[in-house]
């Protein structure tokens, strides 16, 4: 099988690339700088999101299986023209091109519900520049998947983990248990939505290769514990005591809007929002329609990043 795949030098990506070349396909990906070595097994097309339709449509062109994973999440200012703008160029390189073409979405998109369970069929919300980036995405493939008869299928995942995932906020969580300065927000039951990254490439390759009952298909991909499990996890895989403290959430509130100004001060609104959270992102369809299963527990996989970090740290 050939498969493309943008984003591929991404986190996500490189998980992506590895287990598709383990299955001895043939692998292109979309990078804009050459590197120094290619990785493994993989050839490198050099290009963008921005490039010509005639560059876009040599990535493309003959390819079984095309992964949309590359996205802008940080610079405001290239969102639209990455995230949006891009996905349409790609669209048009790949008319009547490739055999299917799968789109890592994000549950961002249902915006900050904050309680209550999320499912397929949830109303989308986005609530900041890079959610309604990836939702404007999400719209025009499926717009595709009925004006193009493009065969699609959108896959979000929640928070996605891994020992080499660029996203801090997990190791900074674990080294504050492991410094005893960790304390819950609020009262009991709020909930941790993670997924490692080597389930969600499970679902990747399943969204990739299954049959599947309808285009323009969309599923989650998602592992839930209750916050008080979830540090507990790290708290034993540190070897330490689980933290008991916790605070009124009106009061940490107070406190953040207060110390808003202060430079590099620890806790955000945002970070509240995450730590007193109680929204569930439901599986049950990826279940179901696809026959998927979380192969990495939570216990397993932030237990293993927790030892990460701590033989790191030491």
């Amino acid at each position: 099988m050939i498969v493309a795949i943008t984003g591929g030098t991404g986190f996500i990506g490189k998980h992506l690339i590895a287990r598709h070349v383990a299955r001895g396909d043939k692998v292109r990906y979309l990078t804009r700088i050459k590197a120094a070595q290619d990785l493994p097994n993989a050839v490198a097309h050099i290009g963008s999101l921005s490039s010509s339709s005639d560059e876009l449509r040599r990535f493309v062109d003959g390819a079984d299986l095309l992964y949309h994973c590359a996205a802008e999440l940080r610079n405001e200012a290239t969102m639209e023209n990455t995230n949006v703008q891009g996905t349409a160029n790609l669209l048009a390189a790949a008319r009547s091109a490739i055999g299917r073409w799968v789109q890592l979405s994000s549950t961002g998109i249902y915006g900050n519900g904050l309680h209550g369970e999320i499912h397929e069929n949830s109303a989308i919300n986005p609530v900041n520049s890079y959610e309604r980036s990836k939702a404007r995405s999400d719209e025009l493939v499926c717009t595709a998947a009925v004006d193009q008869n493009l065969p699609c299928v959108l896959l979000r995942p929640s928070n996605v983990y891994g020992t080499d995932m660029p996203n801090q906020s997990l190791f900074q969580l674990i080294g504050l248990i492991d410094r005893g300065m960790f304390f819950f927000i609020g009262r009991l039951g709020a909930v941790a939505n993670y997924i490692h990254v080597e389930n969600v490439v499970d679902a990747m390759v399943l969204c990739g290769t299954a049959t599947l009952p309808g285009n323009g298909r969309g599923y989650i991909v998602s592992d839930h514990r209750t916050l008080e499990d979830f540090v507990g996890i790290i708290a034993t895989s540190l070897g330490k005591t689980a933290p008991l403290k916790r605070l009124p959430r009106s009061l940490v509130r107070a406190a953040v809007a207060l110390a808003s100004s202060i430079p590099k001060f620890p806790l955000k609104s945002s970070r509240v929002d995450a730590l007193t959270n109680r929204t569930v992102y439901r599986i049950d369809r990826i279940e179901s329609e696809l026959g998927y299963k979380n192969r990495i527990s939570m216990e397993e996989g932030i237990g293993e990043l927790t030892r990460y970090w701590k033989n790191a740290s030491t």
